[in-house]
């Protein structure tokens, strides 16, 4: 039996958990629709999501078309929960977009879209709530081809449109306008049916059109239009004939090493951990042990499928399905997990997160608690940066939105007990290096009170690179523990730069290195005061690394969002010095209708703001758009973080902090 792994993405509110249910339905997996607004959806397990009509964690059920078993996976629409749909797309397929007949292409709509092309995702467009007051048709399709693709194609004809009784009739071989669209998009991407079309259109059948249609979907070089509405069902037998005719089921060898990607974490009742995997190769038995992540290795115990609208245990999972892994306790989101090592983690295709806040316990006592419940969370989403500030005791959290803040918030009390509260939110900036700097501490050379040799040298790399590592002595001048212990101290001391905050991209090379062997006493005692150990090397590091900081010099860049706003021609007066007040730099205005259209970019701590005046300055007419773009130096005063370390930058400070003693003192 085929599979194809599908998710199904969309604005919020544009009705895609209903549209899941639907499908469910229709394959006969639920004998009731449930409903989002009275919590009763099977996807929506989460007593939050259930409260707020909204999806905040993904889910998987599976349905069979025919011979095919949909694996579909329900996502998150608000773009607070972005992570959670960036996870889903390394495992997909192909994915459903859904956009609604009322509201058009949103701006959640364009940002998926763009992803979902980005990585060249096979994608059906179902445009939902043609039963309702005020749903459009053929202005629908201007947005789509405006919007998100020219290469979008009508599967049908909507009746009755904006009434209950709304139906869907697709498309047949008689549609002469229909036939003539088809052959138009088709052999834009194809110059078989582009020589046949100039030559002679009526040689292109239907049937062959069909076939290139099915082809081209599924190399997601044309996305097919359905219309319908996921509470009355019209449209969904269509969608779903598409599914099997139009989206590719998944490939995969059974017999090849096993390989797959976790794109979910679980955890039970009593602390186990469940894996969610997607099989690219390979297939995976109970006891089998598995590699995951960059270090990680575990024995699978237990193996559930999807089948049928539930997981249900089984003894193995093969190429192409989805599996719910237990067993193995230290996996994380991203890891790659198989018989061979992956050195590289998924890829990330959304931005990080740009706001971050502290969470404080209302009951003092329950710190730990809550810095243990903060951790788990983590684990199901590694995009929640956690930061301990050992030295004030407070746990720095980094978020996409003040949405996502309430769901921590509600989470940690319905989960774990725990009642908290957050300051306000602040705008995460990066430093990025000015140029080369180096520096070096020399073993029992003044002023270095470790008995350890170390020396960096640091320089600028790309945006988007990372922390690179590398070497100038030989690996084996000193124990491997050493040198592991430089370089896990590095990583982690960039995460506050001069200014506190995180050095993303950097390449960093060992110059120097020394330590002192074991030596005992006569009678075989060991002589801390004569021997290395790692925390020399732990200690010193943190010196060197800021004094490298230093000589190299750091700016702090502040994230930038490129925006997209459409306003009525008359307010244009009103909004351009607000922008110019926000530190907003939009290009020329181009003139669209009544309308104006400005792009630029804005600091994205001011997107906020922007959002929160725009309806008042247009009269609830404006619609903005906002993504984040890049980060910029920052203009003016120079933020600064404080720091949640020893503080290697005030050398007299960190030496009695973590030694109680000062070289030479």
């Amino acid at each position: 039996m085929k599979t194809l792994n599908l998710g199904i993405l969309a604005h919020v509110d544009a009705g895609k958990t209903s549209l899941t249910e639907r499908l469910l339905h229709a394959a006969g997996v639920i004998d009731e629709v449930g409903s989002v607004d009275e919590g009763s959806t099977l996807t929506d397990s989460l007593a939050l999501e259930r409260q707020r009509g909204i999806t905040i964690k993904s889910a998987v059920v599976s349905f069979a078309v025919d011979d095919v078993t949909v694996n579909l996976i329900d996502t998150p629409g608000h773009p607070d929960f972005i992570a959670e749909v960036e996870r889903v797309l390394s495992v997909l397929d192909g994915a459903v977009l859904v956009i609604s007949a009322v509201e058009g292409v949103q701006a959640q709509t364009r940002v998926l879209m763009r992803t979902l092309q980005r990585l060249g995702i096979p994608t059906l467009l179902f445009v939902n709530k043609i039963d309702r007051a005020g749903a459009q048709y053929e202005p629908v399709l201007r947005r789509i081809a405006e919007k998100l693709t020219p290469a979008a194609v009508a599967m049908g004809r909507v009746r009755g449109l904006g009434t209950r009784t709304a139906e869907f009739t697709t498309h047949g071989a008689s549609d002469e306008s229909f036939t003539a669209r088809l052959a138009e998009v088709l052999a834009e991407h194809d110059d078989a049916v582009l020589a046949a079309y100039v030559e002679d259109e009526s040689a292109l059948s239907h049937e062959r059109l069909r076939g290139e249609l099915a082809a081209q979907s599924k190399r997601g070089s044309v996305h097919p239009v359905f219309f319908g509405s996921a509470i009355t069902g019209a449209g969904v037998e269509a969608l779903t004939a598409g599914l099997k005719e139009l989206l590719p089921a998944a490939e995969g060898d059974p017999d090849a090493p096993a390989h797959g990607i976790v794109f979910k974490v679980e955890r039970a009742a009593g602390g186990q951990k469940t894996a969610y995997v997607r099989m690219f190769s390979g297939t995976v038995r109970v006891r089998d042990r598995l590699l995951h992540g960059d270090e990680g290795e575990g024995k699978v115990t237990g193996i559930d499928v999807f089948d049928n609208g539930s997981d249900a245990p089984r003894p193995c999972v093969e190429a192409g399905r989805i599996g719910k892994l237990r067993g193995l306790a230290g996996v994380r989101i991203g890891d790659a997990v198989g018989s061979v090592r992956k050195l590289t983690r998924e890829e990330h295709h959304f931005a990080p997160p740009t706001l971050e806040t502290v969470v404080l316990p209302c009951r003092p006592e329950e710190s730990g608690a809550l810095h243990t419940a903060l951790t788990q969370l983590a684990e199901q989403d590694p995009l929640i940066g956690l930061r301990q500030d050992e030295l004030r005791g407070e746990i720095h959290v980094s978020l996409y939105g003040e949405v996502q803040k309430e769901v921590v918030q509600a989470t940690l009390a319905d989960e774990f007990g725990l009642h908290v509260a957050f300051r306000e939110s602040t705008t995460i900036c990066v430093e990025r290096l000015d140029g080369p700097g180096s520096a070096a501490e020399i073993m029992n050379k003044e002023p270095n009170p470790f008995l350890a040799t170390v020396g960096l040298r640091i320089e600028p790399a790309p945006p988007g690179s990372g922390v690179r590592y590398g070497l100038e002595v030989e690996l084996g001048s000193m124990p491997y523990a050493f040198m592991r212990a430089v370089e896990d101290t590095v990583r982690e001391t960039l995460r506050e730069g001069i200014h506190g905050w995180e050095i993303p991209d950097c390449t960093v090379t060992m110059t120097h290195s020394g330590y002192a062997p074991r030596q005992s006493h006569a009678h075989a005692i060991f002589d801390k005061s004569m021997s290395s150990t790692g925390a020399d090397f732990r200690q010193l590091t943190p010196l060197v690394v800021m004094d490298a900081l230093r000589d190299a010099g750091t700016t702090v860049h502040e994230p930038m969002h490129r925006f997209r706003l459409e306003i009525p021609a008359e307010t244009f007066g009103a909004v351009l010095p607000v922008l110019s007040r926000l530190r907003g730099v939009p290009q020329a205005p181009v003139t669209k209708g009544d309308a104006y259209l400005l792009e630029g970019e804005i600091p994205a701590a001011r997107v906020h703001e922007l959002e929160q005046q725009l309806p008042t300055l247009t009269s609830g007419e404006g619609v903005l758009e906002c993504a984040f773009a890049r980060y910029r130096p920052v203009v003016g005063e120079i933020p600064s973080r404080p720091r949640t370390d020893h503080d290697p930058l005030n050398r007299k400070e960190y030496l009695l902090r973590v030694v109680r003693r000062v070289a030479g003192a």
